[in-house]
């Protein structure tokens, strides 16, 4: 009878040890990811130098390569710090399947950015889930009931209002770096396309890798991402890309500062996204994803002076109030795998 009164305080007490938990996943999510968005776009798009020297940074390999290498880094590091095995628990090709298909993803991700603005390219990314659905289905068999479909429906027609619909080239509209007079929305949307496809197929083949070994996630982490800077490497020395990407921010200080925060956010995010979803679930995630997803249209659209047509305000509120219903009409909120939950807003090996 005596240990009755401690019941109420003990629910207290976890309830604000859950609360500060919560704001730390949001606090370092938000962050991290926002700062990621900002930072791709500003390398991508915006000129180094200035006046007559001011010029474009274009390797977006180089950028991939930076971001691996430092994931592979600290991932090293984890399993050394706590002492688990460094050995591959699956075939190394199964590790370079995924390292491909993730280069090829984040590639299509950058070179996009030429072509088309950073919240285009955030809200086509919501459509995800369509290739995700495709490959679960050839390549996991799974199945999918009609409500999956509807939302996935909306959210493509909602991603369809907002890239076919810009601003019109008037003075003071977004003009991509690389194409004269308007964005060239149709490149852009192909390397889009691209960029949901492989992306697709990495985060489904990482979720067959996870249920068909008994896999940590920092060794798949630690191999996919090893493999991944030696095609990097291989793919910026065949192209020639090398010298000119290291004499390019070896003259411009300040973009070698950028690449070097992107890489240490995209890593940082891993953490923030391997926490959240072990401590609160897929359903909290994706919740916070999907918030993030808004605060990064809204954040670059100020920050780079994005015009946005009233088209494109219908074809956002379809999207993101699509997702929101989706994530608040799940009556059993699921413990999702890691690299399954992921593709909302991160793959499994490293940030796209």
């Amino acid at each position: 009878m005596a240990e009755e009164p401690t019941a109420p305080v003990e629910r207290e007490s976890e309830g604000k040890s859950k609360l500060w938990k919560g704001v730390f996943a949001v606090t370092g999510i938000m962050t991290t990811l926002v700062i990621y968005g900002v930072l791709q776009e500003k390398i991508m798009r915006v000129p180094y130098g200035a006046g007559a020297d001011s010029e474009y940074f274009k390797y977006s390999l180089f950028l991939v390569f930076c971001n691996r290498i430092t994931t592979s880094a600290v991932s090293a590091g984890v399993l050394l710090a706590s002492k688990k095995a460094l050995d591959p628990v699956a075939p190394i090709y199964k590790y370079g399947v995924i390292s491909l298909s993730n280069i090829l993803t984040t590639t299509c991700q950058y070179e996009a950015l030429k072509y088309v603005s950073f919240p285009v390219q955030t809200l086509a990314k919501c459509a995800k889930m369509i290739p995700v659905m495709v490959w679960g289905t050839v390549i996991m068999q799974k199945r999918y009931k009609g409500p999956d479909y509807l939302i996935a429906f909306l959210v493509t027609l909602g991603c369809s209002i907002f890239i076919l619909y810009p601003v019109s080239n008037v003075a003071g509209s977004d003009i991509s770096p690389y194409s004269r007079g308007r964005e060239n929305t149709v490149w852009g949307a192909f390397l889009m396309v691209g960029y949901l496809g492989f992306d697709g197929f990495t985060s489904t083949f990482q979720d067959k890798l996870f249920k068909g070994y008994n896999m940590e996630i920092h060794n798949q982490i630690f191999y996919t991402t090893i493999c991944s800077c030696i095609l990097s490497l291989t793919g910026i020395i065949l192209q020639g890309h090398l010298v000119p990407a290291v004499d390019f921010v070896y003259r411009h200080n300040d973009c070698l500062f950028d690449i070097a925060l992107l890489s240490t956010v995209a890593t940082t995010s891993q953490f923030f996204i391997s926490y959240t979803i072990r401590t609160f679930g897929a359903l909290t995630f994706a919740t916070i994803m999907t918030t993030r997803q808004l605060a990064s249209i809204l954040l670059s659209c100020v920050w780079f002076a994005h015009p946005l047509s009233w088209e494109q305000c219908i074809g956002a509120v379809i999207v993101f109030g699509s997702l929101y219903t989706k994530t608040f009409l799940r009556k059993v909120p699921q413990q999702a795998s890691l690299p399954e939950q992921m593709p909302n807003g991160a793959s499994g090996a490293v940030k796209s």
